[in-house]
């Protein structure tokens, strides 16, 4: 059972979508600034594979351009998924526009490469481009991020960091942005791909690789950066969430919101829900309704239809226990709902309209 778009947009002004659904704690009681952590120039999304964490990225990303301003979308795994997002040839090593938001903003992207962003660091500190892809050539590249992985993350980090560092618009590497949006790795991994940078600057105590170590860490400072995760209100991606957040609260990362993808409206009301989960709802009403259309209710399709409302009924029984954990981690909850006919481009700009109703961005 799907929630069609139209149903959903009436749902908009209900607790938890026209607003955000806080837990027993503010942003405020967190430490966090008055505008909260989602009002920051890096938006780093992360959620356990499956959860809809790109979808949510570009949504986000077309949420923040709205009204005229620039937003970038990176990503760093190589997994080409904004490009099959916003329906683009694949991304190369370079900013390109890949989407314009209501009032006149731009959504541009990037799929950052550690190869890419070592030869432009080699260029930016030694004035080494050429020797290094020579030395990419070779394989010295691959054998460095290999024997030290580490240093692959921190160079993604340091482009991302590059990017919201910027100016203005003068500098060759590109323009200025007013928000950066990381697609980042899962759940599973992101306190480590984002807390290995501290301990690459634990290692290096001064010179380049320190200094770029100690830039991406300001960047992380929740004044600047925020770290949303993305779930469905199933127990692995809910468990997983929970965990993450421990772990980043824990590694002092900048913790955002929590956004629920894929969310049901009930279709049933209490009374209903509990007799649908008993087997209990009244045959001889659900046939007369099934009358009404012009189908003949035979005892096969009314059982049939009983099972299906049972079914709905566990489901919502269980999303409600889910959302209950989600709750208690005390962090700002938005909710967007599952798509009956799939996800396509329309879906992220639909998801940036509720996004942006409930208050995640200004």
């Amino acid at each position: 059972m799907g929630v069609t778009r139209a149903r959903w947009r009436g749902s908009a002004r209900r607790p938890g979508y026209g607003r955000p659904v806080s837990g027993e704690r503010s942003a405020a009681e967190d430490g966090d600034d008055a505008d909260g952590p989602w009002e920051r120039r890096l938006h780093i999304v992360t959620g356990k594979g499956g959860t809809g964490k790109t979808t949510v990225a570009g949504a986000l990303a077309v949420a923040l351009a709205t009204g005229g301003r620039r937003v970038l979308l990176t990503e760093v795994e190589g997994r080409q998924q904004i490009a099959q997002l916003f329906d683009t040839p694949p991304l190369p090593y370079q900013e390109r526009k890949v989407a314009s938001a209501p009032g006149g903003g731009e959504v541009f992207a990037l799929a950052i490469d550690a190869d890419e962003a070592l030869l432009e660091y080699l260029e930016m500190f030694y004035n080494l481009r050429r020797a290094g892809r020579a030395l990419g050539r070779i394989g010295a590249v691959d054998f460095a991020t290999t024997v030290a992985p580490g240093v692959r993350d921190v160079l993604l980090t340091g482009k991302v960091k590059e990017a919201v560092n910027r100016p203005d618009g003068t500098r060759p590497s590109g323009m200025a942005y007013d928000a950066v949006v990381l697609d980042a790795p899962p759940t599973g991994r992101i306190a480590r791909f984002l807390g290995v940078t501290a301990e690459v600057a634990g290692l290096a105590r001064m010179g380049p690789i320190r200094a770029q170590a100690d830039s991406v860490m300001a960047v992380l400072r929740p004044e600047r950066a925020a770290v949303h995760l993305v779930t469905l209100l199933e127990e692995m991606p809910v468990q997983e969430t929970v965990d993450g957040v421990a772990e980043l609260s824990a590694a002092g990362l900048p913790l955002g919101g929590v956004i629920v993808n894929m969310a049901r409206l009930p279709m049933l009301r209490a009374k209903e829900s509990r007799l649908a989960r008993r087997g209990e709802l009244d045959r001889e009403e659900i046939a007369a309704g099934i009358k009404e259309t012009g189908v003949e209710p035979t005892s096969e399709l009314v059982e049939a239809l009983v099972w299906e409302a049972a079914q709905h009924a566990d489901r919502v029984a269980l999303e409600a226990g889910q959302r209950a954990e989600i709750m208690a981690l005390g962090r700002p909850v938005y909710e967007v709902p599952l798509m009956a006919d799939g996800v396509d481009l329309g879906t992220v700009y639909r998801f940036a309209e509720l996004l942006r109703a409930q208050q995640m961005v200004g």
